[in-house]
């Protein structure tokens, strides 16, 4: 007979898709008004004022388009899962989208931030800021329903987004289409380094919160320490963690190493190729996730019961 499996499928596979939904959406949003901002001003002195406007302006359109994708699969994840979820709830779909404040609100957010993203590709002004309010408030609604002891997972992703997000759209939608612009040739190495060293900061902060949250949510989950080496969801978080430690080991390489040899096109490359290297690590790292949430948690263990002739406290009082 054949043991049943810990892992609940397909539930990796949807939170492996819900990830995507919420990286990409938040990593444009820190490329835009971090990397973008900050390059922009580093390089306000260049001589090629008008080049640089014009590479910016292709990798922000870029960077929509990205948000753009992560958005709609967020949405189409949501659609998917609501007939599962009014299933479970014993209602049907239109009742569960019309009163539940909190699919009401992810949803109607979902749909701003993704013609917030539209119109950013167009070129729209108040595209970006439409998109960053309905991404962050769909990500974070829960403390917009007052409930903020469920807000330490969707800080968790949000700075995840930022740094790993950000670093993937940076690659994608930022130093990709700089190398290729033959415009400015003679500015690439330049502006890629005023784009790492703006991104970088960002970096350090996300990295800094995602530990706190991560050991939050953790601690929440293992209840006591030996739980991590015990059950298959502690182990499951020592794989997580040790792809964890990679992803760090790399982005300490490319700060240390790789960064202050930026300024030229081959310098460049070379950093192009070792954050990549980063960012496939980091896939992996959301794989061993979405493994790790479809294991039950450990159970926290009840203390046996103690018979005692007196009773320890006042019986409820039935209204």
């Amino acid at each position: 007979m054949q043991a049943a499996s810990v892992i609940r499928w397909p539930q990796p596979i949807t939170e492996y898709i819900g990830f995507i939904g919420s990286l990409l959406p938040a990593g444009a949003i820190g490329f835009r008004y971090v990397v973008m901002r900050g390059a922009i001003a580093r390089g306000a002195g260049a001589s090629a004022d008008a080049t640089r406007r014009r590479v910016y302006s292709d990798t922000a359109r870029r960077a929509a388009m990205i948000g753009l994708i992560g958005v709609a699969v967020a949405i189409a994840l949501m659609l998917y899962q609501l007939p599962g979820l009014a299933a479970r709830r014993h209602t049907t779909v239109a009742d569960l989208v019309t009163h539940t404040a909190a699919v009401e609100l992810q949803g109607g957010f979902l749909l701003l931030a993704l013609i917030g993203f539209a119109l950013a590709l167009r070129g729209t002004n108040a595209g970006w800021p439409l998109a960053t309010v309905g991404f962050l408030a769909a990500l974070l609604r829960n403390g917009l329903l007052g409930e903020w002891k469920d807000l330490a997972n969707p800080i968790h992703v949000l700075s995840a987004g930022l740094w790993i997000g950000t670093l993937f759209v940076m690659l994608a939608a930022g130093i990709s289409v700089v190398l290729r612009n033959e415009v400015a040739r003679e500015e690439r190495g330049a502006i890629v380094s005023d784009m790492v060293y703006s991104f970088s900061p960002l970096a350090l902060a996300a990295a800094a919160v995602l530990v706190v949250f991560g050991v939050i949510i953790a601690w929440e989950h293992l209840h006591v320490l030996s739980n991590l080496w015990s059950t298959p969801y502690g182990i499951a978080l020592i794989v997580k963690l040790c792809f964890v430690a990679m992803v760090f080991a790399l982005g300490a390489w490319n700060w240390r190493r790789q960064k202050p040899t930026l300024g030229t096109e081959p310098a460049a490359l070379a950093l192009r190729r070792s954050a990549t290297s980063e960012v496939l690590v980091a896939a992996l790292v959301l794989a061993a996730t979405a493994v790790l949430l479809s294991i039950p948690a450990p159970r926290v263990k009840k203390p046996a019961a103690v018979p005692s002739a007196v009773p320890t406290a006042l019986p409820a009082i039935s209204p």
